[in-house]
């Protein structure tokens, strides 16, 4: 029942390790990261990080190999983020505007 749990688990890890490319989908056809916090991703980003450590030392990859994934596509969806607040005010008002249509 325990790996049973534990496959279960790290399964559904996965799928939340990807639910942030809906997010990148989001700003990259808005071309707009304005409804993103950061702030979250500097707590989170972290987190994974310290999973993927403990999950280390106790090779347990069940923890490992999601937050992997996840601390990959958050990294990702920071960078994303970032890329398109660079980006010149005129063009974002233009694309806010595209998308309200």
């Amino acid at each position: 029942m325990v790996t049973l749990l534990g496959i279960a688990a790290a399964t559904w890890g996965l799928v939340m390790a990807t639910a942030p490319i809906l997010q990148i989908r989001r700003m990259i056809l808005r071309r707009s990261s304005s409804d993103l916090s950061l702030g979250y991703f500097g707590v989170l980003l972290p987190g994974f990080v310290l999973w993927i450590g403990y999950g280390w030392t106790r090779a347990d990859w069940a923890l490992v190999i999601p937050n992997i994934l996840a601390l990959t596509v958050g990294v990702v969806t920071v960078v994303v983020a970032l890329s398109l607040r660079r980006r010149a005010p005129e063009d974002r008002d233009q694309a806010l505007t595209a998308a309200r249509r």
